[in-house]
């Protein structure tokens, strides 16, 4: 059952941040994708439409599609396999390329004896295909959770009165600003960490995400100026892990700032050349961001 929300908002704020800075300088640990994987991600990379595995370079291409993009799938397939296979790709979607080779027959007049002569050659042509996670509509059976995530209500609450449009399915968790939704994994997928349950991944998660929502224009219009440049896009991440650990602190979803969310920080941290102050900017930005989230309730409260 989550506790009585704190109602002084910004000493909690402070407590948190002050604690994963103190968890960041002792050593936060390596950040774990809190939701199911299947493993299969790390197997030979297989098609939808054959069932046959891939061979060659295109194993390594593959995985390595995977690693940087984060999949858990290892089923791959071309935009009519998916659409054969009566999945959707998601509207712009990155495809990866893969290499197949086809024979055929070639003949050549050789000038020795005058004659042509025929033969087989091979070519390669190149193919584009996406991962199981880029499409709607292509289900995995997924093994029951040991640790099921718990539905926690004023949770559940809160982000409805923000009237964010969440959306689940597929194995990423993101924010469109294109559609202005929300995308979470299954709460099926969600099997926690070595120290977070599964009903506090998922719910980190999806806070995490909702803060990601407050920071378009028609919102919090969330602007980092000259100073981190190209890092913003490190400084924004920084600013929804510190927000979600603010929501979770003042949401009574977890006592206090746990491992996962400093190692999420510190991966970020050193992204920005492991610019100390930075988060201490983000979490002026954080702050912000959930108040806005806070002003939200009072006025759902008040219709």
């Amino acid at each position: 059952m989550p506790r009585k929300r704190n109602t002084n908002r910004k000493d909690v704020y402070q407590t948190v941040t002050d604690q994963i800075v103190e968890a960041i300088e002792t050593g936060a640990g390596e950040w774990q994708m809190p939701w199911h994987r299947m493993g299969e991600g790390l197997n030979r990379p297989v098609n939808i439409d054959t069932g046959n595995a891939y061979r060659g370079i295109n194993i390594v291409a593959l995985w390595a599609a995977g690693q940087v993009r984060g999949y858990s799938s290892g089923t791959w397939g071309t935009y009519r396999q998916w659409r054969k296979a009566g999945a959707q790709v998601r509207k712009g979607e990155k495809a990866s390329t893969v290499v197949f080779y086809k024979e055929f027959e070639v003949e050549d007049l050789n000038p020795e004896i005058g004659e042509h002569e025929t033969g087989k050659r091979m070519f390669a042509r190149a193919s584009s295909v996406f991962n199981a996670d880029q499409v709607d509509g292509y289900d995995v059976a997924l093994p029951e959770p040991k640790d099921p995530v718990q539905a926690v209500a004023e949770a559940d609450a809160f982000v409805a009165n923000t009237q964010a449009v969440v959306r689940h399915g597929g194995a990423r968790a993101y924010y469109s600003p294109g559609t202005d939704t929300i995308r979470m994994p299954d709460k099926e997928r969600f099997l926690g960490s070595e120290t977070s349950s599964a009903t506090e991944s998922y719910y980190g998660t999806l806070l995490h995400e909702l803060v990601h929502w407050t920071g378009i224009k028609k919102r919090c219009d969330r602007e980092f100026g000259k100073r981190f440049g190209d890092d913003a896009y490190a400084v924004e991440e920084l600013v929804a892990e510190l927000g979600a650990a603010f929501l979770c602190a003042d949401l009574g979803i977890a006592a206090e700032p746990r491992p996962d969310h400093a190692a999420y920080i510190e991966h970020w941290l050193k992204v920005l050349k492991a610019d100390n102050r930075a988060i201490f900017a983000a979490a002026s930005k954080a702050a912000q961001a959930t108040d806005f989230l806070a002003e939200l309730q009072r006025h759902s409260e008040a219709a």
